[in-house]
């Protein structure tokens, strides 16, 4: 069987579809991202271990607490981040500004950079990316 026989045998077109990760505090990682990135709470009684969120393309986001970690492996590495593309710099900007007068701490402002345009900011312990990608700086 060829390579290219043997590709189309074995690989199954897949989305990834589904994400957990730990946070310290789950209720504010939570509500921020059911307010300000339109996930939705599919938890049947709200609680502070485990939070099942679901976002309008049907991506399901699993927050657990960090009590959930048995072998005490609370950390990420510095460069894990997950991000959000939009379609433009206007749409990055006004995230920026919703996000800015909700009072989450935003250590830097948008910027370009390797033909994107965002930035990034944390939750908790999670590193979040809002960018446009294929844009050229002016």
């Amino acid at each position: 069987m060829s390579d290219n026989n043997r590709r189309s045998v074995f690989c199954i077109d897949m989305i990834l579809n589904h994400l957990n990760l730990t946070v310290a505090d789950l209720p504010m990682v939570k509500d921020k991202l059911t307010t300000y990135f339109d996930f939705e709470a599919m938890d049947p009684k709200p609680n502070d271990t485990l939070s099942i969120l679901k976002s309008k393309d049907d991506f399901t986001l699993v927050l657990m607490s960090n009590r959930m970690n048995k072998n005490g492996q609370h950390a990420y590495p510095d460069a894990f981040h997950f991000g959000f593309f939009v379609q433009s710099v206007q749409e990055v900007m006004d995230k920026y500004e919703q996000l800015k007068s909700g009072n989450i701490k935003l250590d830097q402002e948008p910027q370009f950079m390797r033909k994107s345009f965002g930035f990034y900011f944390h939750l908790d312990s999670l590193m979040i990316e809002i960018a446009a990608q294929d844009v050229q700086e002016p």
